[in-house]
């Protein structure tokens, strides 16, 4: 069974766990990378914690830290998901949709009336997820990728 832990600063260390297998397993799926983040110490992994208007979510199996997302409080009733990841081992169990979910509600109940995302094109389970739980293109155009051609893909859902 898997529950779902918001984290907190003091679990700086179980987000930094969660955080480089995500960015080992998939790195095609962010913009960060691993040597950004790998050798961070406590304090650049307790900072990003430390956000204002930030919600962070790790899924637990038992101990194992099965997956990951962010909620970021943005403007004019937006706010966005970032970060979100599951474990090879946990993927196709709805974990995902209860990820996406559990910041959707974040996001309801800080006063939020959209939720904003950006996935990078070509990541074709991440859009299939997205579409899944609502998100539909919005025709914006995304931060530009290291490559300096292609752009991120947003999409954004409405929150009743």
């Amino acid at each position: 069974m898997v529950r779902l832990h918001i984290i907190t600063s003091d679990d700086w260390p179980l987000w930094q766990e969660v955080r480089v297998a995500a960015l080992t397993d998939a790195p095609y799926a962010f913009k960060a990378r691993l040597a950004n983040w790998d050798r961070g110490g406590r304090e650049q992994w307790r900072a990003r914690l430390d956000l204002p208007g930030s919600h962070n979510v790790v899924a637990l199996r038992g101990d194992l830290p099965v997956g990951m997302v962010r909620g970021i409080r943005g403007d004019r009733g937006t706010s966005e998901l970032r970060s979100l990841w599951v474990s090879p081992a946990a993927r196709g169990e709805g974990v995902g949709d209860r990820l996406i979910e559990a910041v959707a509600y974040w996001a309801r109940q800080s006063g939020a009336t959209t939720l904003g995302l950006a996935v990078i094109p070509g990541n074709a389970s991440a859009i299939a997820l997205y579409r899944r739980n609502g998100f539909v293109a919005t025709g914006e155009l995304g931060e530009l990728l290291p490559d300096g051609v292609t752009r991120e893909q947003v999409l954004a859902r409405r929150l009743p």
